[in-house]
């Protein structure tokens, strides 16, 4: 059996995403900023996408063979499945399980993540999806959990999940039922061989999305040198969305200016980002011009 999964930070140098990858001990060489790994597709393909809604109400499943979309690209074989996801909600889990057919196929996912502007953020090849043993209530699956953060002022992220010509040449050891039982109920597990799934162009995928508001920005390290923290990518002063103000505001008076930069180095420093947060966005509607740049480097030293 596989060991457990830990986490691992990284941090994704061209992209507007802070990603978390957790995956099995055996695959701690992934790289998921690492994005030209994956096929190169034009924003003209990726924009003729129906992408399904995702979000935590509920799990998304997609059965390939009949839903499933295509992209005549390079590197891509068969059908697709591609979905958005809210940005603006907190911290993100996705998980994605293809589920075994038949005991005997399964559809190995890469996934591609893609910001708000579908420019690729991240990349999580076939072999970062490990197989899981069926339970209670989950049949024999390929699964991978990916948890990221996105940059403030985001408000979708995007999941393309597709398999290769090199993956179609593998296969994947399940465990056999007789073995799976054995290890349940503690008896001696029989010394018989593992059935081998091979992979195939069509299956289901399952996407769950979990949202969690209590870290609206990570930044620097968190379990020491050996594994780095997550950090927050990309363009950290992308504007939150709203409609353009009829006319500039006037400049904030230079004691407003003073009082809400220490508010945000205080609130930083305090470690309620929320709160900083809010205090920049209320300093520049009254036309601050250093709050952010104060915010950035507040929330920077605190990591």
């Amino acid at each position: 059996m596989k060991m457990k999964k830990r986490l691992v930070a990284l941090c994704l140098s061209a992209s507007l995403l802070a990603v978390v990858p957790i995956a099995s001990l055996a695959d701690v060489n992934i790289v998921p900023q690492n994005t030209s790994a994956a096929p190169a597709i034009p924003a003209a393909a990726l924009q003729q996408l129906t992408w399904t809604p995702a979000d935590q109400s509920r799990s998304q499943t997609a059965n390939l063979a009949t839903a499933g979309q295509r992209l005549d690209i390079s590197g891509i074989t068969g059908p697709v499945a591609a979905w958005s996801v809210p940005a603006n909600i907190g911290e993100l889990t996705l998980t994605l399980a293809s589920e075994v057919q038949k005991r005997s196929q399964v559809f190995a996912p890469n996934v591609l993540i893609l910001d708000e502007n579908m420019h690729p953020a991240a990349f999580f090849p076939a072999s970062y999806f490990t197989y899981q043993q069926p339970g209670v209530m989950n049949a024999d699956r390929l699964e991978g959990v990916m948890r990221m953060t996105p940059a403030l002022g985001q408000q979708k992220i995007y999941v393309l999940a597709f398999t290769t010509d090199k993956d179609l040449q593998q296969t994947t050891t399940l465990i056999d039922p007789a073995k799976a039982y054995a290890q349940g109920a503690g008896n001696a597990v029989p010394d018989i061989p593992d059935p081998l799934a091979r992979h195939v162009t069509d299956g289901v995928l399952t996407l769950k999305v979990k949202a969690s508001s209590s870290s609206s920005v990570l930044v620097g390290p968190l379990f020491g040198s050996s594994a780095p923290g997550p950090v927050t990518v990309g363009n950290t002063a992308a504007p939150v969305a709203a409609p353009a103000p009829a006319s500039k505001p006037a400049p904030v008076l230079n004691d407003t200016e003073s009082y809400f930069n220490q508010a945000i180095k205080q609130a930083a420093s305090s470690g309620d980002i929320d709160k900083a947060l809010k205090l920049l966005n209320e300093a520049e509607r009254l036309g601050s011009t250093s709050a952010r740049s104060t915010f950035i480097s507040s929330v920077k030293g605190k990591g």
